[in-house]
Formats: C-alpha cells, structure tokens, sequence
C-alpha cells in the first residue's frame, strides 16, 4: 500500500497515457472536411504543448525562488524543467508539422504561430548556451534565472498574443476559428483532457528524473 501512495502519480500516468494512446488511434472522431481522421492528433500535438507551458512555468517559478533564496536546488530543478519542457516543445513541432503535411499540403508553412515558435525555442536554446558557457556556477545560476523569466515571457507572447492578431491558417489564430463544437464533440473531449493530465505527469515523471540525475553529479563532484 505504501509503495502504490508513493507512485501513484505515475501509475495514473501510465494509465492516462495508455488510454490517450488506445483512443487516439481506434476511437471515433467527428468526420469534419480537411481535418478527417488528422483531428486524431490533437491528442498529441496540442497536448504536448500544454505539458509544455506548464512544464516552463514551473521552471519560472524555481527560477523565481532561486533568486530570492538563492538556494542552489531551485536552480537545479529550474534547469530540469526547461530541459524537460523543450523536449515536448519540440515533440510538438514535429507532430505539428505532420499535421500541416496532412492538411496544409507542407511540412512547414510561412504562419506566424510557427514562425513565433520557432523563434521562442531559438530564444530558449539561447539559455542553454548561457548555463553552458558561463563557468562560475553562482553567475550562471543568476544570469541564466533571470534570462529564463525573461523567455518565458517572451515565449508566451510569441505563440499566444501576436499570432491572434494576424492572419494565420493555425486553428484559434487571426480569425481562423479554434477547435469548437464544429470539430470536437464529447467523445474527443473525454480523451483530449485526460490526455493533458497524463502528458503532463510524464513530463514532471521525467523532470524528476533528471532533477535527481543532477543531484547525483552534484553530489559526485562536491566529493571529488
């Protein structure tokens, strides 16, 4: 018993995910002009940037901490989280671009949703390139929470506010109407929101994993 309250959240995950699977491929979607049975990967594409987001929030939010305490595990998890979440973002872009293979005729279209998030993972590469040039671990740990606050932000703006004020092919952007009543109905809703929850525990399952990785050299080279 005691062993199932300590990874409960990962056998929620596992089931989650196995559910989100199983639907995704052998449920019943809506049979709507274009989409067809595409509308099937908004269980994967979109979900994974939800994991994302909430997977860089978190990072902020350790990255906050650690410049108010200046408590060096803050740090830590904050750079597992980017990690992390970069990893979804860019499991996002590639079941994105299948997507628009499928429905927009290309692999990558001039839109500027895609273009602003290309820029924002260009934006967090850069911080990558900050903790790893910067060899004092205080600096780094300074410089690179202030610079994550900072893409953060910018990265929300990028694929959330500029792209609704353009024109964009992008479901939800410049006019073009979002996922609705027209495109989902209840059964797609009983996968897609189940799916954000498991994507998400993964996300913070292999986040965790990483964090106690670091630890782990931390540890090693303090000894040595």
């Amino acid at each position: 018993m005691e062993t199932l309250k300590k990874h409960y959240g990962k056998i929620l995950c596992m089931i989650l995910l196995y559910y989100t699977i199983y639907a995704g491929f052998e449920g019943k979607v809506p049979r709507q002009p274009i989409l067809n049975e595409t509308v099937r990967n908004l269980y994967f594409h979109v979900t994974m940037w939800f994991s994302m987001i909430f997977l860089l929030g978190t990072s902020v939010y350790h990255s906050i901490k650690y410049l108010r305490s200046g408590d060096v595990q803050a740090d830590l998890k904050s750079y597992a989280y980017v990690e992390t979440g970069l990893v979804f973002a860019l499991l996002g872009l590639v079941t994105g671009s299948f997507w628009a293979k499928f429905t927009w005729g290309d692999w990558w279209t001039n839109d500027p949703k895609l273009n602003s998030v290309a820029v924002g993972l260009l934006i967090y590469l850069a911080y990558l390139l900050v903790r790893s040039s910067l060899p004092e671990e205080q600096q780094k740990a300074r410089i690179s929470s202030v610079y994550n606050i900072f893409a953060f932000v910018v990265f929300m703006v990028l694929i959330w506010i500029l792209p609704r004020m353009t024109d964009s092919l992008h479901p939800g952007n410049g006019g073009n109407p979002g996922f609705n009543s027209m495109d989902l109905d209840n059964r797609m809703r009983m996968v897609f929101y189940p799916a954000i929850i498991g994507w998400t525990l993964l996300g913070f399952w292999i986040a965790g994993l990483r964090i106690r990785i670091k630890q782990l050299d931390q540890q090693i080279e303090e000894n040595n």
